[in-house]
């Protein structure tokens, strides 16, 4: 007998396709049988060792998380319910370029430093692997939910290249590209590439483009957080473009937003850019997070001259009167490019979390100008999380409503106040942008957090509720599936999710996170 029959779900199979009154039959991690209602009229019903009753709700695949910063996450907290709760069952790690493999020690050292504010400093980690097939393996052990790697291109630049803005000699690209292929080789999906965080910002087109020839060998993807989201963006997006071309490489643009107010009411200038590159035979997809505010890292504001040479030599910058008052000049009157060109309005910059528990009184708090900034930045050793105020609710929109979209929380999991996509994200998009707005459909919402994401990471077996397929399935109710996350209380947990299965386990049981651990690495077998 089978594992599990899911009794009268309305079945919104992630292909867009309208939904459906169905019993689904689960065993041994796959999807077995799907009985519609008509059909069942007539005969026997199928049966199985537990039969739930999903009577209102929907059953659809899994959510796929386009971009997630749980690389540590995902191995010091089996709980994890900031994203299992949300229906999420797989994720992609390895994101804008910076993550903990391929590193030798010292290359481990100061990524540990630098993204602090992305993933804690690792102190509770045993960091027992340096190539991404050991962090794979890693993985494997045992996690809530699934997570595939991108190679970051800025961690491989450190290991090769350093943290020094210069080009690299013909040697040093060798050795980036057979890493890059090792990784791929080893059961990554694609690379990332961080545009405006040091060191992959030093990296000029030309190396970037050799890159993403061998990672379109491997039939993976590219995934840059581009050159700029602000002054500059619409360049920034097409200079992507051009170099995936140049490359014959698939590109995704990570949270593709159109933010500060150089911005407002210019995504249909994305959009359009993106049409014109699709009709002419790219392979382009993007993903983004149904809120306004960005977050990100105090230090990530700096101008990228001033992040040259790692962290220890940022802070004797900021030390020192006058260069710290050139980094003012720059970050408050030209536009830092680590502020994406725009002169940075602080006004705008809230804290959401501090490295040292006795600075804990500036989250929540918005910065009031270049000395608190200055003064932060060295206390908390550039460890300082932030939510940057700067999008447009009718750029958010206009871009979800894209035929290529998908749902990326860049959920920041770590500091006392993180920003409410971390938890929030899948359930925001079901709750107020298909119930509330109905700025999308449910099938076609739903077709862009599974079936969109899936096809993107060539994925064979996930991303739709298919016989045959993989059983990461969520149930929700549609009348009241929302976000519990807020500006306010950013780790409340969502509502409306009672149940989330990961390879046919119930990781999330009537609301609960349950001590299941079925989450895997998923490694690509990449193209020959």
């Amino acid at each position: 007998m089978e594992d599990l029959v899911i009794r009268d779900a309305e079945v919104v199979d992630g292909s867009g396709a309208d939904s459906y009154r169905a019993d689904g039959v689960v065993d041994d991690g796959r999807i077995v049988s799907i009985v519609r209602e008509a059909a069942a009229a007539g005969c026997q019903r199928p049966r199985a060792t537990r039969e739930l009753d999903a009577e209102g709700l929907v059953l659809a695949p899994g959510f796929i998380d386009m971009h997630a910063h749980s690389d540590l996450a995902l191995l010091r907290d089996p709980d994890h319910s900031a994203k299992a709760a949300q229906g999420v069952t797989l994720e992609v790690l390895g994101q804008d370029g910076l993550s903990y493999a391929p590193v030798d020690d010292r290359t481990l050292a100061e990524v540990r430093r630098a993204i602090t504010g992305w993933n804690g400093d690792g102190d509770d980690i045993d960091f027992d692997w340096r190539s991404v097939g050991e962090y794979l393996d890693r993985l494997d052990r045992g996690t809530a939910v699934n997570a595939a790697y991108l190679i970051p291109q800025g961690t491989v630049r450190a290991l090769v290249v350093g943290w020094e803005d210069r080009e690299a000699t013909p040697a040093e690209l060798d050795r980036m590209r057979r890493l890059v292929a090792e990784g791929l080789e080893q059961g990554a999906v694609g690379m990332s590439s961080g545009l405006t965080y040091t060191p992959g910002m030093y990296a000029k087109d030309a190396e970037l483009t050799e890159l993403c020839r061998v990672v379109a060998r491997y039939d993976g993807y590219y995934c840059p957080h581009h050159r700029s989201y602000g002054a500059g963006a619409l360049e920034a997006y097409a200079e992507m473009v051009a170099l995936t071309r140049e490359a014959g490489c698939a590109l995704h643009l990570a949270h593709a937003t159109m933010n500060f107010g150089v911005n407002e009411g210019r995504a249909p200038l994305l959009l359009d850019l993106l049409d014109g590159a699709l009709a002419a035979g790219a392979d382009i997809s993007l993903d983004t997070y149904p809120y306004t505010p960005g977050c990100t890292t105090l230090a990530a504001l700096l101008p990228s001259w001033a992040s040259e040479g790692g962290p220890e030599v940022v802070l004797a910058r900021l030390r020192d009167e006058g260069s710290a008052e050139r980094i003012r000049h720059h970050m408050e009157t030209v536009g830092s490019d680590g502020c994406h060109g725009v002169p940075v309005e602080w006004d705008t910059i809230e804290i959401s979390g501090v490295g040292r528990p006795e600075l804990g009184g500036y989250v929540g708090e918005r910065v009031d100008g270049w000395a608190t900034a200055r003064r932060l930045l060295l206390a908390d050793e550039l460890g300082t999380t932030i939510l940057q105020h700067v999008g447009h609710e009718e750029n958010v929109r206009a871009i979800m409503r894209h035929r290529v979209h998908t749902g990326g929380s860049d959920g920041i999991l770590q500091g006392t106040k993180p920003h409410p996509r971390a938890y929030g994200t899948f359930p925001e998009y079901l709750g107020r942008y298909v119930r509330e707005l109905g700025v999308l459909s449910l099938e076609e919402c739903v077709a862009h957090l599974t079936s969109r994401p899936a096809a993107r990471l060539r994925l064979p077996d996930r991303g739709l509720v298919r016989e045959g397929y993989r059983a990461d399935l969520v149930l929700f109710d549609p009348r009241t599936v929302a976000a519990g996350s807020t500006y306010d209380n950013p780790r409340r947990l969502p509502t409306g999710i009672p149940h989330v299965l990961v390879d046919g386990r119930f990781v999330i049981e009537d609301g609960r996170r349950t001590d299941v651990l079925a989450g895997r690495a998923v490694r690509r077998t990449p193209a020959p």
